[in-house]
């Protein structure tokens, strides 16, 4: 699954994953492609954390993140 962002909100996001998450470097950035579960795997490898910390780590990311939450209609 994809956040459902666009282009430009997808930099900002970026610069937010590698404030959170200091050993994700643009490389791995590049590789996710903002592919959430791509996000969650690259958590749980670089930190040693088990996949449902990682989760736990991404939907706090997700729930203070505006770029990431849905969009009023």
């Amino acid at each position: 699954m994809s956040w459902d962002i666009d282009a430009e909100a997808w930099k900002l996001v970026r610069g937010k994953i590698k404030s959170r998450w200091g050993k994700i470097n643009e490389a791995v950035l590049v590789a996710i492609d903002s592919k959430r579960e791509g996000l969650v795997s690259k958590v749980q490898e670089l930190y040693a954390v088990s996949p449902e910390e990682a989760e736990t780590q991404v939907k706090s990311f997700e729930s203070h993140t505006k770029e990431l939450r849905p969009k009023a209609a």
